[in-house]
């Protein structure tokens, strides 16, 4: 029936015998007739290699990319400059496997890469153990979630409306169906509103959930949510951006329990939206309480240096029920993409790549807001990214900016119903002075 599966008419048939079934259709027989769809399926024939290749390629053009298009657009995918080196690294086919490192006797380039890894996210991130990887930055803060639920035997996450809409709806819905009580935190000009935190938190309060920078690009001011938090005995979540850690205090620093992000930043393309993978760190109090793989260094019968897999419960696996997660994978490949990265820049890199996205983003600002025709939408430090506010249609300027070869900001209405007119900004390190210069000439004009 299918010429491109190998099993021949008698192969077909001698396993029909074996099961008992007289056809392949009666493989389906528990779906209900009446739903089943009986013509063919509404598609072309084979096509050769060569029509395929080309017919691909059409299809691919009709997409717009960030090699063609000049990219300000931000909002938790990041268009940052990628080494050659890393992809070079990354693309060796010994690199390319999905197999979990459970024996360690020949998984230990793939246990090192990973320990390295963890290494590289606690020094980053300034927390004492960091596990294996995440699927994405989302998932990573609802895990932190059940983490702080887990070690503190209370009932209620907080997280503030300044954390990405992204974050916030994928927490929600994990908490939903894990029978916790989720609250949103309002917002004050752009940042947590420190006094509606205030009055939120109280002793069911496992902990809150801050982003830093947050979703507008703005430096909350952490070190006194942090106070609140803890003097109720309730556990401090960051989610953080890893390159402004270059420049900025790191988790450590200012007392958070628990630190995740997004790890796209780190030499992972944006790539349509993914795959990502999420970062998770924390002190050595919560270790035992982390979901997924931890790598740990010891030594074997000789005294030589090897790597395992360590810390990790067998209800991860087995007994799925009792387990703290029932995360049992991670972003091997793209978390090696990231420590090839960070082995690559370096400190002085990271640092310096921070440093180019801060000057730039605040001249980007500063000439927008001189044109008169953009007020900004916060008066608040921010990072990397920054909004502003129009008279004109944010989606008219995008659709313009967009036909001047300019992939333009978020368009804020879109999660904040009550921000109209307002675009959410991006410039990262890669931006040229003309290239901002063009985009504030642009904007003058379409405003």
């Amino acid at each position: 029936m299918f010429p491109y599966i190998p099993h021949t008419a008698d192969d077909e048939k001698y396993m029909l015998d074996c099961i008992g079934a007289n056809s392949i259709k009666d493989l389906f027989k528990d779906i209900p007739d009446d739903v089943r769809y009986k013509e063919d399926l509404n598609i072309e024939g084979p096509l050769s290699e060569i029509e395929l290749s080309n017919h691909l390629k059409q299809l691919s053009c009709k997409n717009k990319n960030i090699n063609e298009l000049i990219c300000f657009l931000g909002a938790g995918a990041y268009d940052h400059y990628i080494p050659s080196a890393v992809k070079h690294i990354v693309s060796r086919p010994e690199f390319y496997t999905a197999y979990t490192p459970y024996q360690p006797e020949i998984s230990q380039g793939t246990l090192q890469a990973i320990f390295e890894y963890q290494t590289m996210i606690c020094n980053l991130t300034d927390m004492d153990v960091a596990n294996a990887s995440m699927y994405d930055g989302q998932t990573a803060c609802a895990e932190a979630a059940f983490m702080a639920l887990e070690g503190t035997r209370r009932k209620k996450i907080l997280i503030s409306k300044t954390v990405s809409p992204n974050t916030r709806k994928v927490v929600q819905t994990y908490m939903k169906y894990h029978g916790a009580f989720y609250q949103e935190i309002d917002m004050n000009d752009g940042e947590t509103d420190i006094e509606k935190l205030k009055k939120e938190i109280d002793k069911d309060t496992a902990a809150v959930i801050l982003q830093y920078p947050n979703f507008f690009g703005i430096i909350e001011d952490v070190a006194s949510a942090e106070k609140i938090i803890h003097s109720n005995g309730s556990m401090l979540i960051m989610s953080v951006n890893p390159i402004s850690l270059g420049i900025l205090k790191t988790p450590g620093e200012l007392g958070s329990d628990i630190a995740v992000g997004e790890g796209q930043s780190l030499g992972n393309r944006m790539n349509f939206g993914g795959p990502y993978l999420g970062f998770l760190s924390c002190t050595n109090k919560l270790m035992r309480k982390m979901p997924g793989r931890v790598v740990g260094q010891t030594s074997d019968v000789d005294g030589k240096r090897g790597f395992v897999l360590t810390l990790q419960a067998r209800e991860q696996h087995i007994r799925r029920q009792k387990a703290t997660s029932n995360i049992c994978s991670n972003q091997a490949l793209n978390a090696l993409t990231a420590t090839v990265y960070m082995s690559v820049m370096g400190k002085k890199g990271i640092k310096e790549v921070a440093e180019q996205c801060a000057k730039k983003a605040h001249y980007a600002y500063k000439k927008l807001i001189e044109t008169g025709k953009y007020k900004p939408l916060f008066d608040k430090p921010f990072f990397m990214e920054f909004a502003v506010k129009s008279h004109s249609d944010i989606n008219k300027i995008n659709d313009e900016l967009l036909r001047n070869n300019i992939l333009g900001g978020f368009a804020l209405e879109k999660e904040y119903k009550e921000l109209k007119n307002s675009l959410l900004l991006c410039v990262t390190e890669k931006r040229t002075k003309d290239e901002i210069d063009n985009l504030v000439k642009l904007m003058e004009v379409i405003a």
